[in-house]
């Protein structure tokens, strides 16, 4: 396809998806903004910033969560963990029993609106991975109601003042490092992976009321069950599917009901990267273990595991980083610093760069411009097209995990100390 036709095809496609979703391009209400793909359609974000330099301003925050922001009404909201007063270590050392926060900040100016506990943690809750937090998922905004998922501890819902509208912790699994994957929601109902080390499932809550609307479990043999990924929303020939990867499968789920449209099997378990759709192809990666990206065609029903499988890649593919698409190119960078562009249509690797680092946050697209960051605060600027170009790196202190949002033409980064506004004069 043609770049011009290309460009032509992906904007129809995502102004579709923004009036189907009833949200505003000025809001980012989930987990890779609102077209949920880590994509914007235009603006001119900044291309250098430092801990001094294009800073609009720096929030301090207390405790810790790898959550990322999500901003409507022209507030930032996102989850954090302190400890409660009698776990307090002499050192100040996050660990103990924990309050799990939803915390809103001022986006003109920094300042915090308010900090509000949705749970108290019980005192016996497990252990996670260092690498996690016991605010990992990301809140998904709609009007006037804020969702905030917290895995096995429980779910949510606020107004936009922070005040409970419902909660349901009736859905407590075994977990497996910790929480992760973030809720999404469709046609009224919330919809959240409920992948712990035991009978993994995926559930939908009634987002007025908080009551199960349906679970749909894998039903597929795994040593390991547990998975970290946030679903997808995507049409195929005018019909909704809810994509739900977990362990060793990918299920396509009916909105109405979570009954199961088609399944497709590989090998693979913690499961973190977002599934991406993107010209009519279902883009999935696998998780740890021989870690793959898979393009799968999702008109099938039943059992597609032989045959709607279109291709895979299996060479420095993000086991955490979620992927993101330029053109006709697929774009990942791996946990350990790799960047690969592969065709989307052959799936033949296009070109490759080492950018240095570990990441776990996922990229931002903006035109032909990507936006890298590393887990130890270093953000690459880049320049896409037959090779990767870079433009800037740059670095904040303190480690990110949180993926980037954006609010006109700034960014807003998440980082272990505080949140920043970056922009430029």
């Amino acid at each position: 396809m043609h770049r011009k036709s290309t460009t032509i095809f992906c904007t129809v496609f995502l102004l579709t998806v923004v009036s189907a979703c009833k949200i505003s391009l000025a809001d980012w209400p989930e987990f890779r903004g609102p077209l949920q793909n880590g994509q914007i359609l235009a603006g001119k974000l900044p291309s250098k910033w430092s801990e001094s330099e294009n800073v609009r301003w720096f929030a301090k925050t207390k405790g810790l969560g790898w959550s990322s922001p999500v901003i409507v009404a022209e507030r930032i909201y996102f989850t954090s963990a302190t400890n409660a007063e009698e776990s307090v270590s002499e050192s100040g050392e996050l660990r103990g029993r924990q309050r799990l926060n939803l915390v809103c900040l001022s986006v003109k100016d920094g300042k915090e609106l308010f900090s509000k506990v949705i749970f108290e943690q019980p005192k016996d809750a497990p252990q996670i991975h260092n690498k996690n937090s016991h605010a990992s998922p990301t809140p998904v905004v709609e009007r006037d109601r804020i969702y905030v998922h917290f895995g096995h501890q429980g779910t949510a819902c606020t107004d936009l003042d922070g005040n409970k509208i419902w909660e349901n912790r009736d859905h407590a699994f075994p977990p497996t490092h910790g929480n992760g994957g973030s809720p999404i929601l469709v046609d009224g109902k919330l919809i959240l992976t409920c992948d712990g080390g035991e009978t993994p499932y995926t559930l939908a809550l009634d987002a007025l009321t908080g009551k199960e609307a349906w679970k749909t479990f894998r039903n597929t043999p795994a040593e390991r069950p547990f998975s970290f990924c946030t679903p997808q929303l995507i049409t195929v020939n005018g019909t909704k599917q809810i994509v739900s990867q977990g362990t060793n499968i990918v299920q396509s789920l009916a909105p109405a009901d979570g009954s199961v449209l088609w399944f497709l099997r590989y090998d693979g378990y913690s499961v973190v990267p977002r599934p991406l759709f993107h010209q009519g192809v279902l883009l999935i990666c696998t998780g740890f273990g021989k870690t793959k990206v898979l393009a799968i065609d999702p008109t099938g029903s039943g059992d597609v595991t032989e045959t709607h499988l279109k291709w895979s890649f299996d060479t420095s593919v993000p086991q955490t980083p979620s992927l993101v698409c330029f053109e006709n190119q697929v774009v990942m960078a791996s946990d350990g610093g790799i960047a690969t562009g592969v065709d989307i249509a052959t799936g033949k690797e296009i070109w490759r760069k080492r950018l240095g680092g570990n990441f776990s946050a996922s990229p931002l697209l903006t035109g032909d411009t990507i936006y890298f960051q590393s887990e130890s605060g270093e953000a690459l600027v880049m320049k896409l097209g037959e090779q990767l170009e870079e433009i800037a790196r740059n670095s904040l202190p303190g480690r990110i995990f949180a993926s980037y949002a954006v609010v006109d033409n700034d960014l807003i980064i998440r980082a272990e100390q505080g949140v920043y506004r970056i922009g430029q004069p």
